[in-house]
């Protein structure tokens, strides 16, 4: 039952009979709109607040509260299922914008740029959630922030990991101070969706790649809550590197970020501080570093897709409803400046598309795939409290304390800045023979265009040839990931198999795909070890063949005798363990180069090849 002030109201009959009529009806009307203005007011409290931000909505809540906007404002709010989650729950998308701008095809007629916003792809981090409800509300329902969305569309996921946010409970989050309860950070598969964008393991990852390859966004906005060290500032940023980066994101980002959202922010009464990475985390007075963000990160994904994105990290150790309301102004932030120049990111999108699409025209091309620290630190200031370290006898290192009662400013060297590592080479194409389906499952999730051979044909290829792999220890992500590899580039004619997939690189697409395809890549298949079973020899020599083989060997080839001799000098391991001093020889024979193990299923097509291949 809603509660609501109740006053008796007994208007005249003739109301020109009475005095100061035009005050009393005012006084009246004032009167009739109390339980009105009531009743509006918790109809739209979010559960989050009506708890006093003490709790967060189940997901069930969360989708009624959302279902209720859209019904209240159809031209403004739509409420969308985009995918299912591996335990059988609708994935929720929330479309808003003014005009009934709810459909990709009606944004880029309108020329409004798209904004895709999500929250809880790590549902104990799910302050994104309950900010996403707010901002909605105040945009769609209470007049607020009316103008939040003339000239942009919001796509907002107030909760990615559906299946990891209904597993709920208190023990989670050990680091962080509230909401009472929290969803886990794996989804039901134990897989973590922020390190899940390139290889596409989880149901979720295809639902939302789906929704991304609909929409195309111009920026991304990931929600999360930070771990780590004891500091002032209630909110972190973080955006890609300009190297990672088409030069007009880098650009636009430069502006829209540092030099115009956050500045808003702070001065909506926060304190905020570039993303803050210790070297180590027992000092902070050692400084900063790039948390290594890549393509499989969020942010990393946007910016092989050629788009901006902006991760937002609150501070674990605010309580939640200062790290709900930071998130509700940050965005609003972001939002207002997109919304003041939509112009600028639509253009900066369109020039990403185009620099993406023309860099396999330039002579010799590559791109870097990998990133390393740049050694030139620059000066950062923090604003931090100060802390103590003592000599723990539990862990037998340094435990360190804050003292939040005394407030410090430490000026600190920040080494956040990258510069380019391992290049890998731009090809005008890439062929992958249709039996190579893990490959090409990949380039379809991802939306990654391509022609297939009608017949047979053959031509001139660039093939990698892989040697000395060696593999993690430990499973990450449900995988033991190729640590390293030596890579030799071989130029080669082959045929290529009716069904071969060819991928040309003269698209939007070309790092998307170059970062899919290549050895080198860090998030490629052959990394993630889809690829191993190219290492395995599924023929061998029997020792006494082999001792007869490599005589006849040695006898024809007098450098290789003194090749083998060197190693027995120089690796006592090698030559301690028979079958690798026999191994020596026989994969050097034509027996085991004819089962070309280690050979790249990948190859590279020049211009020349392309051309020959369409006659």
């Amino acid at each position: 039952m809603q509660a609501s002030l109740a006053v008796p109201i007994l208007l005249p009959m003739n109301p020109h009979a009475m005095p100061a009529t035009r005050t009393l009806r005012l006084l009246f009307a004032l009167i009739a709109i109390v339980p009105m203005t009531l009743h509006a007011k918790e109809r739209w409290t979010t559960p989050a607040e009506a708890s006093s931000f003490r709790t967060t909505p189940s997901y069930a809540d969360t989708v009624a509260f959302l279902h209720r906007l859209a019904d209240a404002a159809p031209d403004t709010i739509r409420v969308e299922s985009f995918g299912t989650s591996p335990e059988g729950r609708p994935m929720t998308v929330v479309i808003a914008a003014r005009d009934g701008d709810l459909t990709p095809e009606r944004a880029r007629a309108a020329g409004k740029p798209v904004v895709l916003l999500q929250a809880g792809i790590h549902p104990g981090e799910i302050e994104g959630k309950d900010a996403g409800l707010m901002l909605l509300r105040d945009f769609a329902a209470t007049g607020r922030l009316p103008h939040l969305l003339d000239h942009a569309v919001l796509v907002y996921i107030p909760v990615y990991s559906v299946d990891g946010h209904e597993n709920f409970g208190p023990y989670f989050r050990i680091n962080q101070n509230g909401p009472e309860k929290m969803g886990f950070r794996g989804q039901s598969q134990y897989l973590n969706l922020n390190r899940d964008y390139v290889k596409a393991d989880a149901p979720e990852t295809r639902a939302w790649l789906k929704l991304w390859n609909t929409w195309r966004p111009d920026l991304l906005i990931d929600i999360h809550t930070t771990d780590g060290a004891d500091y002032q500032p209630d909110l972190t940023w973080y955006a890609e590197d300009p190297h990672k980066l088409p030069p007009s994101i880098a650009t636009w980002q430069a502006h829209a970020f540092a030099g115009d959202a956050i500045p808003r922010y702070e001065g909506y009464g926060h304190l905020a501080s570039s993303y803050l990475e210790f070297r180590d985390g027992r000092d902070i007075t050692k400084g900063i570093e790039n948390f290594g963000s890549g393509p499989r990160f969020s942010t990393g994904y946007a910016a092989i897709r050629n788009r901006a994105g902006l991760l937002v990290e609150t501070h674990m150790l605010k309580p939640y409803e200062v790290r709900v309301r930071g998130t509700y102004d940050v965005v609003r932030s972001v939002l207002q400046t997109v919304n003041t120049d939509p112009a600028a990111l639509l253009k900066a999108s369109r020039e990403a598309d185009a620099w993406a699409a023309s860099q396999s025209a330039r002579q010799d091309a590559t791109l870097p795939v990998t990133f390393k620290e740049n050694p030139v630190a620059k000066p950062l200031t923090l604003q931090g409290y100060a802390f103590t370290q003592t000599k723990s006898d539990i862990s037998g290192d340094l435990w360190v304390r804050y003292d939040r009662s005394k407030k410090k400013t430490y000026t600190l060297q920040s080494w956040n800045d990258l510069l380019p590592d391992v290049v890998a080479p731009l090809p005008a194409a890439w062929a992958i023979p249709p039996q190579w389906t893990v490959v090409i499952d990949r380039l379809d999730a991802h939306g990654i265009a391509y022609t297939r051979l009608a017949k047979a044909i053959r031509v001139g290829v660039t093939r990698d040839e892989l040697t000395q792999p060696t593999w993690a220890e430990k499973p990450f992500e449900g995988h033991h990931m190729l640590k390293g590899v030596a890579i030799a580039p071989t130029r080669k004619e082959v045929e290529l198999p009716a069904g071969t997939v060819i991928v040309r690189a003269d698209t939007v697409d070309a790092v998307l795909a170059l970062n899919l395809l290549d050895a080198r890549a860090p998030d490629s298949p052959l990394r993630w070890g889809y690829l191993d079973a190219i290492f395995e020899p599924k023929e061998y020599g029997e020792p006494r063949v082999v001792e007869a083989l490599a005589r006849d060997m040695i006898a024809k080839d007098p450098a290789l005798k003194t090749e083998f001799e060197a190693k027995l000098k120089s690796d006592p391991a090698f030559a301690a363990n028979p079958r690798a001093r026999l191994s020596f020889f026989f994969e050097r024979s034509p027996w085991y180069t004819a089962q070309a193990v280690g050979a790249y299923p990948v190859m590279r097509l020049d211009a020349a090849a392309l051309q020959h291949l369409a006659r």
